[in-house]
């Protein structure tokens, strides 16, 4: 099957989960046999064409082109209102869209004589693209939504909402991350009959406990100030309100009152900065609760998670949550945010023979402390459940579980 993906994230520009998602399964895409052409946004100095792992990567460069001047001719009332940088960021995405499908319609096709089975759009920042190409070769398009605006920035903006829902009513199918995902869909008004579930991935080779000696990991403690008798509680992720840092952070006076040699390690960027720290000096955790704002290399990431004890993700709106796969590859216990919109709840078992961790009430810090102090007062149980992770990784989160997946929802479109 030829499938050209419009995705906003592609190595080496990674911004969030979405790079990491197309970057691994493009490449298990291509080792079934499949071809597959990827158009990125352009970062840096990274070639406008070029293969990676196999993939056919193309990167319009629309950074000396500002057309936010020209925004108001063509777009809603309520882009004009945004911030300079927002309109710029819109006609950044605008733009790279444009010039992605004419590049594919009128050079790949038409010029070089590729054949196009289908055309697939990742979340609203690909959709423009998607569907001019999805017109332009007469192909049918799939869509697929990583999460909603609603779901993102609460109401959020009615020009981004409409463009996933022009972009879901154009595709043949929508295909998204989660049962919980697909339920948010359906009551936002979504055709439930064009709505397909594939589980994101991970790589179980490269998220393995056995690549991370204990050395390393105890060197890596001790470099955060942890003691070889203390507990170490994780968190990464985007520091905003959605992820649950603060309300993680709020949790740390309950826990400390059971578990005296707990530490709390939150590692990432995000607008809650200044509040988390400010927060530490509140509550007086000064040398318990361990900021590090700053983006974890992936060899680094993975070093974070075989030091670390229990793995705490108290996200409120987590439409997957691939920080909760990769610690689970790394046989870590997990507690995780489990209302609403909560892929994540499907990840994590919470009780009987098979557990990996618990699942949380992530607006209530005393319920966050009470199962974070269960798993740190018991070392059976960490272990157990840390073994069940990995076990439930290898059964269901691999990527080439990820690719087969979804490769039989695009043999549904293309086939008809």
């Amino acid at each position: 099957m030829e499938i050209v993906f419009f995705v906003y994230e592609f190595p080496p520009y990674m911004v969030g989960g979405l790079g990491t998602y197309a970057k691994y399964v493009t490449r298990e895409l291509v080792r079934m046999g499949h071809d597959v052409t990827v158009f990125s946004m352009h970062t840096d100095d990274a070639p406008t064409r070029d293969v990676y792992q196999g993939v056919e990567v193309h990167r319009p460069i629309v950074k000396d082109i500002n057309i936010s001047l020209l925004l108001p001719m063509f777009i809603p009332e309520e882009v004009r209102r945004w911030s300079p940088e927002g309109r710029r960021f819109f006609g950044d995405i605008f733009l790279y869209n444009v010039l992605s499908s004419s590049k594919l319609v009128n050079d790949l096709v038409r010029t070089e004589k590729r054949r196009v089975d289908l055309v697939v759009a990742h979340d609203w920042l690909g959709s423009v693209g998607g569907i001019l190409a999805s017109r332009g070769l007469k192909k049918p398009m799939a869509f697929h939504m990583h999460s909603t605006e609603q779901g993102r920035a609460g109401n959020g903006s009615d020009c981004i909402k409409r463009l996933e829902r022009i972009a879901a009513e154009h595709a043949e199918r929508v295909v998204t991350v989660s049962y919980a995902m697909r339920d948010h869909l359906v009551s936002l008004g979504y055709d439930e009959r064009k709505i397909r579930v594939v589980y994101n991935g991970i790589d179980p080779e490269r998220y393995s406990p056995e690549r991370v000696p204990p050395e390393e990991a105890q060197e890596l403690r001790r470099s955060l100030g942890i003691q070889d008798d203390e507990y170490m509680i994780f968190f990464v992720g985007r520091l905003n309100w959605v992820k649950g840092a603060d309300t993680l952070l709020q949790a740390m006076p309950d826990i400390l009152e059971s578990v005296p040699k707990a530490k709390l390690v939150i590692v990432g960027l995000g607008d809650q900065e200044e509040m988390l720290k400010q927060e530490v000096q509140r509550l007086n955790l000064g040398g318990k609760v361990i900021l590090k704002y700053e983006f974890l290399k992936e060899e680094t990431k993975i070093k974070y998670y075989a030091a670390s004890d229990v793995c705490v993700f108290p996200s409120k709106y987590e439409p997957f949550g691939i920080v909760c796969t990769e610690a689970m590859a790394m046989g870590k216990p997990l507690v995780v945010g489990a209302r609403g919109v909560s892929g994540m709840r499907e990840q994590v078992i919470p009780s009987g023979p098979n557990q990996c961790g618990f699942h949380i009430n992530p607006y209530d810090p005393s319920d966050i402390a009470k199962f974070v102090t269960i798993l740190l007062k018991d070392d059976e149980l960490r272990r157990r459940c840390g073994e069940n992770a990995r076990k439930r990784v290898l059964k269901v989160f691999t990527w080439r579980n990820v690719a087969e997946n979804t490769v039989r929802v695009y043999n549904e479109i293309v086939s008809t």
